[in-house]
């Protein structure tokens, strides 16, 4: 049988959406994608037991009470619904062991949720930045990223140095106690967090969905590996 793999979403005041790249992505890497509607924080356990991992998709701005900052004049639109339910889920499936694969947001809203803070607007970092909101087609990557060695990426990728997509605004500041920074960008910004203390828990901040369905191979794996993960942790986790 096929992992299911639970997928977060946007929503606005009439509907649920989500980019058909990330459930694409999941399908041809092997899983079954099952979006998580809004509203379901408190079936958080429930839903943990009829999937066997989490992917955490893109989407606005995490509110930044929720790592003890007020608002930036640049923060973007919350969705104070899509925290609540996000930072109830990844706790969760941390908890159980469970394979979670975050993608920008999702990577931010998963450091926010154990302890890590953000970068409400790039502007609040300190040097020169790179474009990191890139005019480029998504499936063009724009910029490179230095690799932590024994990471999760530097396997996959078996090299130190990667290049990726960028379409974001903010970013990690301090990661999370449970985690490490994996990939960082030429400027500082760090893009990539991942846990070393459970099976496959990793975060990036670019966007391998748009990569991946146009053959690039480091994004290929990183669905792959995920949906592999998830499917060999099923009566274990």
């Amino acid at each position: 049988m096929k992992p299911v793999i639970g997928l977060t979403c946007s929503i606005d005041e009439q509907k649920h959406f989500l980019n058909n790249d990330y459930a694409e992505a999941i399908i041809r890497a092997g899983g079954i994608p099952l979006v998580i509607p809004m509203g379901t924080e408190t079936d958080v356990v429930q839903l943990a037991g009829l999937v066997d991992g989490l992917m955490m998709s893109g989407g606005n701005d995490p509110n930044p009470l929720l790592f003890g900052q007020e608002p930036h004049p640049k923060l973007g639109e919350v969705t104070p619904e899509r925290d609540a339910l996000e930072v109830e889920l990844a706790r969760h499936f941390l908890y159980l062991n469970k394979p979670i694969l975050g993608i920008c947001r999702g990577m931010q809203i998963l450091n926010v949720a154990v302890g890590g803070t953000l970068y409400q607007d790039l502007s609040q970092h300190k040097g020169e930045l790179l474009q990191h909101s890139q005019d480029a087609p998504r499936y063009h990557p724009s910029h490179y990223v230095h690799v932590s060695e024994e990471s999760h990426l530097q396997r996959l990728s078996g090299s130190d140095r990667i290049t990726v997509n960028s379409y974001h605004h903010q970013a990690v500041k301090d990661v999370a106690p449970s985690f490490v920074a994996s990939g960082i960008a030429s400027d500082g910004i760090i893009e990539a967090i991942e846990s070393r203390r459970h099976r496959f828990v990793l975060g990036v901040q670019w966007h391998p969905e748009g990569m991946a369905l146009k053959g690039d191979p480091l994004s290929l794996k990183i669905f792959e590996h995920f949906v592999s993960v998830c499917a060999t942790g099923r009566h274990t986790a």
